[in-house]
């Protein structure tokens, strides 16, 4: 029987591998990623040491931001992401399992009295499901016990009532969104939703730094059946191209894979599994208007497609909204795009739609203004 015809278990071998990990060292659940020592010292440790990952996205932290940690288990990476962070930032840690939870929430204290403030959270959620706080579910049950199949009714109106009044993770609420080697134990049929949330809880601008196991070959139907290689971080890898097409098909841009591994995590029937940490953000959604904008892409390469399908020729100015335009010129884009604002900004009030779906040469009147008549001596002190 497939994943898919039996959806609970993969999730069930998740959480009893990860329970037994929360207790007791698993050396197999992780690939081999240094941290750097100054954020460690001031975490007990029993959080260092069972906690499981395959890389560090946390180095992706700034100061000020709020963090959510998807899968954030013993709490390490919420710890160092507290550091970076400082005293106005704060960092969301969610897991739905009692023994990790048990443990970053007994250490949440320790360390912010080593740091001398507290910034940090633990709340009990499923990440494809980052609306519903477990914790009130679990408060409601105990109140009131399904015992029937109505009474199971009663407990998804519940659910989607915490989901409307109560949501776990607000929209629009967080800068950043880390995960360590946890996107690949979600259910195959959540995955799609999975990305949606991440989505949804970031703010316009916010980005994503996600480490994660991903093959090279797609996986069999007989490795996916296997509970030990799921819970392993192997069967459920998303193929390379998948993972950033469901980065694309949800939204983001600046789709980058910041981290790959050269050599395999693990090999299996041939099948190639490594760690990669992949950076994008969002914010490309809305409206295009024209402002007389353009890019020159500065090279090496002759021409290249933006995430908006925009042809950037080397060397060519290029016409772009006010939108693409701010996107283009900054980060991560920015130190290949030279960007040229209108010498005189367009109004909103005389603002007309841009059809981003086609790539023109931007003529330089345009931007000048059709009336420029400047004149500048080359002679009275310039570059020669």
């Amino acid at each position: 029987m497939s994943i898919e015809s039996n959806p609970v278990s993969s999730e069930s071998a998740v959480r009893e591998r990860y329970g037994v990990a929360a207790k007791k060292v698993q050396p197999s659940l992780c690939c081999a990623v240094e941290y750097d020592a100054k954020y460690l010292a001031a975490i007990p440790k029993e959080v260092v040491q069972r906690d499981y990952g395959c890389g560090d996205p946390s180095k992706f932290v700034e100061e000020g931001d709020v963090v959510l940690d998807l899968g954030s288990g013993t709490g390490k990476i919420c710890f160092i992401a507290s550091q970076v962070s400082g005293p106005n930032g704060r960092v969301i840690g969610v897991d739905m399992l009692d023994e990790m939870l048990d443990l970053s929430r007994r250490a949440a204290p320790k360390v912010a009295a080593n740091l001398g403030f507290g910034n940090v959270e633990f709340r009990r959620g499923r990440i494809q499901d980052l609306k519903l706080d477990l914790d009130l579910l679990n408060e409601w049950l105990a109140r009131n016990p399904v015992k029937n199949a109505e009474e199971v009714s009663a407990m998804e109106d519940e659910a989607n009532r915490l989901r409307r009044e109560h949501p776990l993770v607000a929209d629009d609420s967080v800068d950043l969104v880390v995960s360590n080697c946890v996107l690949n134990l979600v259910r195959t049929e959540d995955k799609e939703q999975l990305f949606h949330e991440i989505f949804r809880v970031l703010r316009r601008g916010g980005r994503i730094a996600i480490s994660d196991i991903v093959c090279d070959e797609p996986v069999p139907d007989h490795l996916r059946d296997d509970p030990e290689l799921w819970s392993g971080c192997i069967s459920g890898a998303f193929e390379e191209q998948e993972f950033l097409s469901q980065l694309t098909d949800v939204g983001f841009y600046g789709i980058e894979v910041s981290e790959w591994s050269e050599d395999p995590f693990a090999v299996v029937e041939g099948i190639e599994f490594r760690s990669v940490t992949v950076t994008a953000k969002k914010g490309k959604e809305g409206e295009c208007y024209e402002g007389n904008h353009a890019v020159i892409y500065r090279g090496p390469w002759k021409q290249v497609e933006d995430d908006d399908n925009h042809v950037l020729e080397r060397g060519q100015r290029t016409a772009v909204c006010e939108k693409t335009f701010g996107i283009l010129t900054s980060s991560p884009y920015v130190d290949q795009i030279v960007g040229i604002s209108p010498r005189d900004l367009v109004s909103e009030s005389n603002r007309s739609l841009f059809d981003c779906g086609r790539s023109v040469r931007r003529n330089p009147r345009e931007t000048k203004g059709a009336n420029y008549k400047a004149n500048k001596n080359g002679n009275s002190g310039g570059c020669c």
